[in-house]
This record gives C-alpha cells, structure tokens and sequence, in this order.
C-alpha cells in the first residue's frame, strides 16, 4: 500500500484554474497507476482522470476533458491534477487513488487520500 496525501485544494471563482498535487510515500510510486476522483454533497463518487504507470497513457470523464490535465512525476513521487476552465459543477471533495493497473474503476484503486476540497463559485 502507498500512502497518499493530496493539497491545493481551495476556493475559486468560475472560470478560473486550481493545481492540486497528490505527494506518495514509499519506494514503489512508479509500479501504481494512479487516478483522481471527486465526490460532491449528496452524490456518489466519480471518476476525474486516471494515468499510467510511466505517464504515457491518460484518460479522462467526459466531463472534464480538455480542461483538466493529470501528469505525475516519478522522481519526486508526485501526481497533479491541473484544472483550467472551472465550473461550479466541479465543486467536489478531489481525491487522489493507487491501483495497480490502469483503471478508471474506484474498487480497483486500493489506497485513497483524504481528500482536499474544491469550491467553485459563480
């Protein structure tokens, strides 16, 4: 299991942009897939955007393609998730997740973060 921490979470207004950074611990970062995924007040969780091991594979929901932007940093044991274009939709509770194969399915991630929340306003 890896241990996960996400940050950059905050307040925004729409229209605007957040980078939210998920920090892994361990030796092993390199060997997950990594994913994010967002849960907003009385709805299930969803799936944001999903990377490969090595980075070079990418997917995302609908809902945000092409204004958000998973990358990952192998070196440093990072994972971020660069959101461009915010709506108030996107107001949610982010949380950064390991699996170990690329998969956008939330039971196949085995170790979640806390969560860092996002707040969109209009």
């Amino acid at each position: 299991q890896v241990q996960l921490v996400e940050s950059g979470g905050g307040l925004v207004q729409a229209g605007g942009s957040l980078r939210l950074s998920c920090a892994a611990s361990g030796r092993t970062f390199s060997s997950y897939a990594m994913g994010w995924f967002r849960q907003a007040p009385g709805k299930e969780r969803e799936f944001v955007a999903a990377i490969s091991r090595g980075g070079g594979s990418t997917y995302y929901a609908d809902s945000v393609k092409g204004r958000f932007t998973i990358s990952r940093d192998n070196a440093k044991n990072t994972v971020n998730l660069q959101m461009n274009s915010l709506k108030p939709d996107d107001t949610a509770v982010y949380y950064c997740a390991a699996a170990t194969r690329f998969t956008v399915v939330a039971a196949e991630f085995g170790s979640w973060g806390q969560g860092t929340q996002v707040t969109v306003s209009s």
